[in-house]
């Protein structure tokens, strides 16, 4: 699949539509099923809508920034009249009553929405094999995982079924699988986008954001998704910004940041490679490299995952058998009901992960995990904030390796966690990221990930495509 820049000169120039685009797209989704990258595809709704794109352009109307441009989204956002499941048996024939901000938003833009993609269980996991249609094989070698959650979005894009894709993320769940894929996926600024809609895994972590064969494609799905929702009032009052406007500018004259926690133990020689490779191409571009310090890193992971979890069950039990949703057909009583519905509903991480936030709010261990982890998360943002008085970017990897290896989730639980090492701290501190390919290792692609100040997604995305340029 081409990028969008390309796709929209062939429909200015007449040399193809939006229709032709669309059925290009549904039928590359088709081809490559063995992936398993989309949970359901929307035929009839996506070319209905390619031709009303179509029949626009002809009469020479007002277009949207992503016209006729195929996009594939996450199914744990809303979409009038699709099934919205979050990969879940419990949300299986779940159908939404309403449209999700960010995805009115896109297609508000023109763009066409193809196809709900698949993802960890209610964004879950980091491997994408906790999803209850099936694990997403990641397509430059299917015997490791895509990375997750949302591992669907980036096959989607790595795969050439559309340029680019919507995902969440809530402790890494772009970055990481664009990292696996060899995409780019960016998490913005917490806030920056609407997360009404969305279907809620940890409020106070999740942001959608963008998948993209290119840093540009990126910044213009960004644009248009982006802006204040009166729906949700953690939106940012801030206006929408051309996000493509300083790309091309180079590094010549910024001060990358360069974690000493993050390049010791742990980390991927050939992967550390790599990365230091790219770092020394930068500092030929101009850029100055400087050491910082990040002292509190070492508790991100637990942090993130007590904060997380608790939200989690609290957000989860909203799903219960009685309003929407699986009913066990075997309840008899109320409590059957409840216990039942759960049961049979959620897989196995998913009831892991309530169970776990459930703990640390109990009575007895509120005060000693979850109160601790939020101070812990102040002294991580405090961490950023100082670092930040003294560079203008901040270099780390996305993972501490190559993509693992299948069926890892069920034998090695942990190691899936701590492959979210370098990625959960910019969730709790609410910053930008971005992931780019910079080199590969083990014949795959490695990940830079490009840590940001707060709303300052235009500079960090001109970083991330200087990467992209000195990696060709």
């Amino acid at each position: 699949m081409q990028t969008i820049q390309e796709l929209q000169a062939q429909l200015a120039n007449g040399s193809t539509t939006a229709e032709k685009l669309a059925q290009a797209s549904l039928e590359k989704i088709e081809s490559t099923k063995n992936l398993n990258a989309y949970i359901s595809v929307l035929n009839e709704r996506a070319l209905e809508r390619a031709k009303e794109s179509d029949k626009r352009r002809a009469e020479g109307k007002s277009l949207g920034a992503l016209d006729g441009i195929p996009v594939a989204v996450k199914d744990n956002m809303c979409l009038t009249g699709t099934r919205t499941t979050a990969a879940s048996k419990i949300l299986d024939n779940f159908v939404a009553p309403y449209t999700a901000t960010a995805l009115e938003k896109l297609e508000a833009a023109g763009a066409i929405i193809v196809g709900k993609t698949n993802m960890d269980e209610f964004a879950m996991g980091s491997s994408n094999e906790t999803s209850y249609y099936g694990p997403v094989k990641n397509p430059l070698d299917e015997s490791r995982v895509p990375g997750g959650s949302s591992g669907g979005s980036a096959v989607a894009v790595a795969s050439g079924t559309v340029p680019c894709a919507l995902g969440s993320d809530t402790g890494g769940s772009i970055r990481q699988p664009a990292a696996c894929t060899g995409v780019v996926g960016l998490k913005p600024t917490y806030g920056r986008v609407s997360r009404y809609g969305l279907l809620a895994y940890a409020s106070s972590l999740d942001q959608i954001g963008p998948f993209g064969s290119t840093v540009r494609d990126c910044a213009t799905l960004l644009g248009a998704i982006c802006g204040i929702d009166p729906h949700d009032n953690t939106t940012s009052t801030r206006p929408t910004e051309d996000f493509t406007a300083k790309l091309g500018t180079g590094v010549k004259g910024k001060v990358i940041g360069v974690p000493k926690e993050y390049f010791g133990e742990g980390l991927d020689a050939e992967c550390k490679a790599a990365i230091e490779n790219m770092l020394k191409k930068m500092e030929a571009e101009g850029a100055t490299i400087k050491e910082v310090s990040l002292p509190h890193i070492s508790y991100a992971v637990s942090s993130y995952y007590i904060i997380a979890t608790a939200e989690a069950s609290s957000n989860l039990s909203r799903y219960d058998g009685v309003r929407y949703g699986y009913r066990s057909p075997e309840a008899r009583k109320l409590f059957d009901l409840y216990a039942k519905s759960r049961s049979e509903g959620f897989g196995k991480e998913v009831q892991r992960r309530i169970l776990l936030g459930s703990y640390v709010l109990s009575a007895g261990f509120y005060d000693a995990y979850y109160v601790q982890a939020q101070k812990v998360r102040r002294l991580i943002t405090d961490d950023f904030t100082e670092a930040f008085k003294t560079c203008d970017v901040i270099a780390s990897p996305t993972m501490p390796g190559l993509p693992l290896k299948c069926g890892m989730n069920e034998s090695d639980p942990m190691a899936v966690y701590l492959s979210d090492i370098y990625t959960v701290s910019l969730n709790l501190a609410g910053l930008p990221g971005v992931s780019v390919p910079c080199g590969m290792a083990g014949g795959l692609p490695v990940g830079l990930q490009w840590i940001g100040k707060p709303f300052q997604e235009a500079d960090l995305l001109a970083v991330a495509e200087a990467t992209e340029r000195l990696n060709k």
